[in-house]
Formats: structure tokens, sequence, C-alpha cells
């Protein structure tokens, strides 16, 4: 497929190169308009072929406010597959490009708003790892000599809050949540997991407290959530509605 799509638009190009150079040869010599009918006609077809497919850099004019990377993107949380590379550029079947942008606006998804949760989310579990986790032994030659006697200095296992207790700080930042009317600032995914809406060019006009306090907030509420799963195997979903018609958790 990728090496036809190629060759054709080759073709194309030499196509125009031809078309346009007649016009300098001698009238003897120019193409006949049969001719000239006949490679407008192939230059039409290979057009319409070469269209079909897409640059990575066009995919911006299909995904509002996405940005270099949407690509590698689709293809490893949609599987996309229609699809080649050459070069180092990659080119994306059209037609399939606006039935996924269309099926995302039929569950009312923004691309750009997804990647940045999955961003997120990726960040959030790799700032917990390599908070809880030790680094692995290097397997290079030791650089350090433990005296023998540096031996079995350690503590039992973590004291563990009790689900109730976290289920309480969720509660809690649930009330902070109305109170301070976040909605208005805050989206809830999935129904458990925080994101700040960000405007950058509405940014500077919303007060620094505002935005220090959703930040915090959100990473409470990302981080109690884990905690949650980690103990509980589940998280609580918080729907953002009326305060009298809050869950209870």
């Amino acid at each position: 497929m990728e090496k036809q799509i190629l060759e054709e638009l080759k073709e194309l190009k030499a196509a125009v190169v031809q078309l346009a150079g007649t016009a300098n040869l001698p009238k003897a010599e120019q193409l006949s308009a049969a001719t000239l009918s006949k490679v407008a006609k192939e230059f039409q077809k290979l057009k319409k072929t070469s269209d079909e497919w897409l640059s990575e850099d066009e995919l911006y004019k299909y995904f509002k406010d996405t940005h270099y990377g949407t690509g590698k993107f689709i293809r490893e949380q949609f599987g996309f597959s229609n699809y080649f590379k050459h070069g180092r550029t990659h080119y994306y079947n059209k037609t399939d490009i606006l039935a996924l942008a269309k099926e995302l606006k039929e569950r009312n998804v923004k691309l750009a708003r997804y990647i940045k949760l999955k961003e997120e989310e990726e960040g959030l579990k790799k700032r917990i790892a390599s908070a809880a986790l030790n680094k692995k032994a290097s397997k290079k030659k030791k650089s350090y000599e433990i005296p023998d006697e540096v031996r079995n200095i350690n503590v039992s296992d973590y004291p563990k809050p009790s689900v109730e207790v976290i289920k309480e700080d969720l509660k809690n930042l649930q009330e902070e949540f109305f109170k301070y009317k976040l909605g208005e600032y805050i989206d809830i995914y999935r129904g458990n997991y925080a994101m700040v809406k960000y405007d950058y060019s509405l940014k500077r006009y919303i007060s620094n407290e505002i935005q220090s306090r959703c930040k915090k907030w959100c990473e409470n509420f990302n981080y109690a959530n884990h905690a949650l799963e980690l103990l509980n195997q589940k998280r609580v979903d918080f729907i953002p509605v009326k305060e009298d018609d809050m869950i209870q958790l």
C-alpha cells in the first residue's frame, strides 16, 4: 500500500511537470488538446488518491487544540491501524480519521483533553511509585562498601489508615468542592479523577488563590482516591451535583 501510494505521488508530480513544460515548446511539439485532457484526468485521479492520506502535522485540523504526538496517541490508545510510515513521517487514512473524530464527538470526548487526562494520570502513578519504592540496585560494580555489622536496621510494615479515614477525607473534599463552587474550575472524569480546567488565554484573570486552591484540591482528591483503591480495591465516584443530592460515602 505504501509503495503504491508513493509511486502514484511521483507520477502526479511528473504529470504536473510535463503539463507545465509543454507551453515552452514549439507549437508543433506541444501536446494536443486530447492529450492535455487525458493528462488532466489522470492528474485529478492521482490528486484524489493523494488527498486520502494525511500527514502527522495535519491531524490538528480534525482534532481541535491537539499538537505533535497526536498520531502516536491514537495508534497506542485506540489501535488506529490504517496508516503507513515514510521516512520519519506517518500518513493516516483521511476517511478513518474523520470516522474517529465523529465517534469521539458522539461520545462527547475532546481528544486534546483526553490526552491531557492520560498524561496526568500517568504522571500521578509515576510520582507515587517513585515515592513508595526504592530504586533497584545497579548491576554495575559497587562504588561503596557497607560494614558487616550494619544489618537488620529496618521497620515493620508501615501503618495503614482505615478505609473510613480515607472516606471521611473524600467527604470533606466534596464539601469543600461545593462550599467554594469549585465546579466552575474543575472537571471530574469517570467520577473519580479531577483536573483543573485550563485556558492559558484567560488564566491571568483568575486569582492566584483560586488557582492554588483548585490545584491543591485536585491533588488531594486524586491522592485520596488512589489510596482508597490500594486499600479497598475500588474508588468512590463523586458526581458534582447539588449539595443536597451529594452521594453518601
